[in-house]
């Protein structure tokens, strides 16, 4: 899997995007109209030592209107795409902001979601907590192919709650305030050596949305620590521009 296709993914699977119309805190928090455009620099550091460093765009192309084929609750949403090839179709009402359907390269429609892929839920106070399934998009194994780990583990559930709604954070040089930040938890089991044995591996994340602006800043741990058969990385998303 390439840095580029990583990050695309943890777009598509973790962390963006809003819905079609909620109420004003969501829109504050993250802002609905078409048009909008996203750039963002992602930065991979891996226990083997490499780093690789790009830039991806996200934009917002305006409303759809999705089938029962296309998602598991037919109506409008919100279409954003991905300059990696990613598309990813939102919704925002009283409950929170939730992703309905996503669409690869490889699909020839969009492929609903099971259940509401919740990126915020409301009330969007400290404590709130919500429930979505992840993948393990940093760990790398040396002995399987694919060497991705997520293509073993594809849904590693992942609890997530609010940390703060007032919080300062930093994006390419930029101070943003009164931002929303989110944590996530989660782990995952994995044999990591014959001598080491099997090993609880945490999955840690970190994003913070500003009033106006959206995501602006997303971090991703993956660390494994010493093993001869797996090792992962961490991964810093910034916003860089924004339009």
């Amino acid at each position: 899997m390439t840095h580029r296709a990583l990050s695309v993914g943890l777009l598509c699977a973790a962390t963006l995007l809003a819905g079609c119309g909620g109420p004003p805190a969501a829109v504050k928090l993250f802002p609905l109209e078409p048009g909008r455009s996203w750039v963002y620099r992602t930065t991979t550091e891996l226990e083997d030592n490499t780093r690789d460093e790009e830039t991806i765009t996200l934009r917002t192309l305006g409303k759809d209107t999705l089938t029962v084929e296309q998602a598991a609750e037919p109506g409008p949403a919100w279409h954003r795409h991905s300059d990696g090839g990613a598309d990813y179709w939102l919704r925002a009402d009283d409950t929170g902001i939730y992703r309905v359907a996503s669409k690869s390269e490889l699909d020839a429609e969009p492929q609903p979601d099971a259940t509401r892929r919740y990126v915020l839920k409301a009330p969007y106070t400290v404590g709130t907590q919500w429930q979505t399934d992840t993948a393990p998009y940093l760990l790398l194994e040396n002995t399987n192919f694919p060497r991705e780990t997520r293509h073993r583990h594809p849904a590693v559930p992942m609890l997530f709650s609010i940390t703060a709604v007032d919080a300062a954070v930093e994006a390419d040089g930029h101070r943003y305030t009164g931002c929303t930040q989110v944590q996530g938890n989660g782990q995952i089991r994995i044999f990591s050596s014959s001598v080491g044995g099997w090993r609880d591996v945490p999955i840690v994340a970190r994003e913070w949305y500003c009033p106006g602006v959206g995501l602006v800043r997303l971090e991703r741990e993956e660390l494994v620590g010493s093993s001869g058969l797996v090792f992962g990385g961490k991964l810093v998303m910034e916003l860089v521009d924004e339009g």
